[in-house]
């Protein structure tokens, strides 16, 4: 198995189970070494808690990025999770161009909204210059929401596959390369992701727990991260990542205690295993 490293660009929620928390062991425990480009650190998440504290990290972005090309650091594979400014979207553009090997994959999970809203600290700006980094990346690994904000489309609770389609094709018109649309589903009791490439469009169709969990995008797209830099197909990888999500919410379902995210570690096994097949 040829060694991978990978650099994961996104906050560090010191507890609740997202983004850097989650994304560091769980592309760890596939078998990559993982490097991490912290952009904020916060007490806890935002989701459910108040009174948190939040430190903006991105000042110190320039002085790592530079420290490691001094170095010679360079990576198979540039992650990026939630970035908290257009600042910081701009600065993963250089890290591409100064930190990807030739031939390396930058992979964008542009998490910004849900439900047909930015998150508060967002913008139609924003949103439009997340865009020009996704334009930029191999693959990209957003929901209907972030879609809609980034190529004007209205947003529609309730849709059929032509909008999902002129949906992905909006994307693509762009020069998108690769879209891994997440949350997709036609019946109320199903969702699914799809992966579209080269004109092709496949669907993965699976169970749909109605009570949502905060960091299950995180989850996701770092077990896709894993599966895709272990070797697996885009297909595969979008499938692997969202059968262990879908596990994870299980493992979690019941747990009245355990509000504030899932209990992805009680999962991995079955990651491991299915990367592995």
């Amino acid at each position: 198995m040829e060694y991978k490293r990978v650099l994961t660009v996104q906050d560090i929620s010191c507890f609740g189970q997202c983004s850097l928390t989650v994304a560091l062991p769980i592309i760890s425990a596939c078998k990559i070494e993982t490097a991490i480009m912290p952009s904020a650190v916060l007490s806890t998440h935002t989701a459910g808690f108040s009174g948190f504290t939040f430190r903006d990290l991105t000042g110190d972005l320039p002085q790592i990025i530079d420290h490691w090309v001094k170095e010679g650091i360079k990576f198979d594979c540039i992650y990026t999770g939630y970035l908290g400014s257009i600042t910081q979207i701009e600065y993963v553009k250089r890290m591409k161009k100064d930190l990807l090997k030739d031939g390396g994959k930058l992979i964008v999970d542009p998490a910004m909204g849900d439900n047909g809203k930015l998150y508060s600290i967002f913008d139609e700006k924003y949103a439009l210059e997340m865009a020009t980094l996704c334009e930029i990346a191999d693959i990209i690994l957003p929901n209907i929401t972030e879609v809609c904000f980034m190529t004007g489309l209205d947003y529609r609770e309730v849709y059929d596959e032509e909008y999902v389609k002129r949906a992905i094709q909006a994307l693509l018109d762009k020069g998108i390369k690769t879209v891994v649309l997440t949350g997709i589903g036609y019946t109320p009791e199903t969702t699914g992701v799809i992966v579209a490439q080269n004109g092709k469009f496949d669907y993965y169709r699976h169970e749909k727990i109605e009570k949502g969990c905060h960091g299950t995008g995180d989850v996701y797209s770092s077990a896709f991260v894993g599966a895709y830099v272990r070797g697996k197909t885009l297909f595969e990888s979008a499938k692997i990542s969202a059968n262990y999500t879908l596990q994870c919410i299980k493992n979690t379902r019941g747990d009245k205690d355990h509000w504030y995210g899932v209990k992805f570690e009680t999962a991995l096994d079955t990651l491991i295993k299915a990367i592995e097949e």
